[in-house]
């Protein structure tokens, strides 16, 4: 099977299974992946561009593919690739902007639906998890059942596909949900884990890049069970220390535990300017719509920042950062503006670095949501801007992300 067969949809799923077995009693790892997630958040807004290639990423002559829909994968595009490479490859793409607010609202939903099986779900990122389902068995049933059950809930609940393998080991199972894309499931039965890997590119294993790749191709080492048939001697010589575990893992040896990962250490967003800013007005600009994203996504986690960061780099790559300790723990957009806003004029102004090529926001020393509530002081508003704010959340949610902005942040030519 050719790297090109592995990713490519899930087309002969149901041969492959056929051939595996369904035997799922010791296949307790679920890896679990959201197709082209940020793409198809994206969509949900756009349905006029369901089934059309479109590619989410920034549109200046600096920016990066986020994600893409399959059709305009077939051309060629994935994630992190230059954007002027993308429109290169995929002339006729729409290309949308990124609006993080949604992705992380999306990613909530899904990470608790996992969590409601079992507290053994470990996230790798915003749209992707492995979970450990062996506690759950005979409350909800085998694990394929219980795979089938949480992808019918995600498509439920967000309108949303992900694809999941499951098997008796992380990186089999991940090697599972890949080739079971988009909108399909894989089993790999215990007995099942050799016919599965061997066939498989070598690059397929998590680990192998370009230059382990050319490596072991000097040693005419091509597909996962070339690799697991050499001696280890042999794997050492060829790639240091780092090829027993390779080598491990191309036997289908994978003894990491799915372990829940602890909370957040951060929350906040950035953004690299296509023409370096030079200016207080914009700079401020920047950092409240920063600050009001950040302030977003702090709510939607259901957590608070006790330190609010600013980040600056210069038009000579130079970077510097600076916080600031609030008070109390917020996750409200005008806390986290006016606590930064006198340091971002410090920095912009200081000599020799006025021309700001990227700024960031970051809240960090995050505590739980349920800190912030606190009884009003005589005299207080009953409402707050933080009310404010969480009736934006839902305006934004329903109408989009445009709906509802500070006025500060209006142009004079805004409709």
């Amino acid at each position: 099977m050719s790297r090109k067969q592995l990713f490519r949809p899930a087309a002969g799923l149901a041969d492959l299974q056929n051939a595996l077995g369904r035997d799922d009693a010791g296949s307790t790892i679920l890896h679990v992946d959201m197709d082209a997630f940020f793409a198809s958040v994206e969509l949900l807004e756009r349905p006029e561009l369901v089934g059309k290639p479109a590619i989410v990423g920034g549109s200046s002559h600096r920016g990066v593919v986020v994600s893409a829909t399959y059709e305009a994968r077939e051309y060629g595009v994935h994630s992190a690739m230059p954007m002027a490479r993308a429109r290169a490859l995929c002339p006729g793409a729409v290309i949308i902007p990124p609006s993080r607010g949604s992705y992380s609202r999306y990613s909530h939903i899904v990470m608790n639906l996992m969590r409601e099986i079992t507290d053994h779900v470990q996230p790798l990122s915003i749209d992707e998890a492995f979970i450990d389902v062996a506690s759950a068995v005979r409350r909800l049933g085998s694990p394929a059942t219980i795979a089938q059950a949480l992808r019918a809930r995600v498509a439920a609940e967000t309108s949303l596909t992900c694809s999941i393998g499951v098997a008796p080991n992380q990186v089999t199972a991940k090697l599972a949900s890949t080739r079971s894309k988009p909108d399909g499931m894989l089993v790999v039965p215990a007995s099942s884990i050799h016919d599965f890997l061997r066939p498989l590119p070598v690059g397929s294993l998590p680990g192998v890049g370009s230059k382990t790749k050319a490596a072991l191709e000097r040693y005419g080492i091509g597909t996962v069970g070339e690799l697991a048939d050499l001696s280890e001697s042999t794997i050492v010589r060829a790639l240091g220390e780092n090829g027993r575990s390779l080598r491990r893992l191309a036997r289908g040896v994978d003894p990491r535990r799915v372990t829940p990962r602890g909370k957040e250490k951060s929350v906040g967003a950035e953004v690299t300017f296509e023409t370096d800013l030079v200016g207080a007005d914009e700079l401020r600009r920047e950092l409240l719509t920063l600050a009001e994203k950040t302030a977003a996504r702090l709510r939607a986690g259901g957590v608070a920042a006790r330190t609010a960061v600013l980040k600056l780099r210069y038009s000579d790559f130079h970077t510097v950062t600076r916080s600031k300790t609030l008070e109390q723990p917020t996750d409200v957009s005008d806390e986290l503006y006016r606590s930064l806003s006198g340091i971002l004029i410090e920095l912009a102004s200081s000599p020799g670095h006025g021309h700001v090529r990227l700024i960031g926001v970051r809240g960090e020393n995050l505590e739980s949501e349920p800190t912030l509530h606190r009884q009003p002081a005589l005299g207080e508003r009953e409402f707050t801007r933080r009310d404010a704010e969480v009736a934006s959340d839902r305006a934004r949610a329903r109408f989009g992300q445009s709906a509802v902005r500070p006025a500060s942040l209006l142009r004079r030519d805004d409709k």
